[in-house]
């Protein structure tokens, strides 16, 4: 299954985390910035963007496409089975079918507040989250209805990520199947 790229033109901003140090590990995991989805995954992506943009907000892209390689380092720096997939079990990113991402304000790039960060290991990066300041509720669950209403399912753990239904129709991939990709 070829992979498509995700740049800006596609109308969002990408922050690929995992190719800086900004991350869980502290350290680059990529060797590029790139984003790929499955073709099915990348149109759902570009609704989502269609569906924001009138109401003056852009997807900002952290993570899509992760080759298992990657899934290792991550699950090495952090073996939490709620947070992190056991590469073992190939992860849902690991198919492309899976993007992490936030909103941000259109006119002025700024991020929204979603109560807790991209990746942080916490209970409260949960979705239904009563303990997080009123804007940031408010926040995610704008995400989850753009995101739902472009056809996404969630992981409830994690504000950020969501994926296709049925992700594992999707085998995982290692980097070599995608040369063009991050790794």
């Amino acid at each position: 299954m070829p992979l498509e790229p995700i740049t800006s033109a596609d109308g969002l901003t990408l922050d690929i985390r995992y190719a800086t140090p900004d991350n869980l590990t502290g350290a680059p995991i990529y060797a590029r910035p790139v984003a790929l989805l499955v073709p099915e995954a990348a149109a759902l992506l570009r609704r989502a963007v269609a569906l924001a943009a009138p109401l003056g907000l852009r997807l900002v892209l952290f993570d899509a496409f992760r080759p298992i390689e990657a899934q290792w380092a991550l699950w090495h720096a952090l073996p939490d089975p709620e947070f992190i997939s056991d590469p073992r079990k190939g992860g849902i990113h690991t198919r492309g079918v899976a993007v992490d991402l936030t909103l941000a304000d259109a006119a002025t790039g700024a991020a929204l507040d979603m109560g807790t960060g991209f990746d942080a290991i916490t209970a409260r990066s949960h979705h239904g989250r009563t303990d997080i300041p009123a804007p940031a509720q408010r926040h995610r669950a704008l995400l989850l209805g753009l995101m739902t209403a472009a056809g996404w399912d969630c992981y409830l753990k994690e504000w950020w990520h969501y994926q296709l239904f049925q992700p594992r129709r999707y085998p995982p991939l290692c980097a070599n199947a995608a040369p063009e990709g991050p790794i």
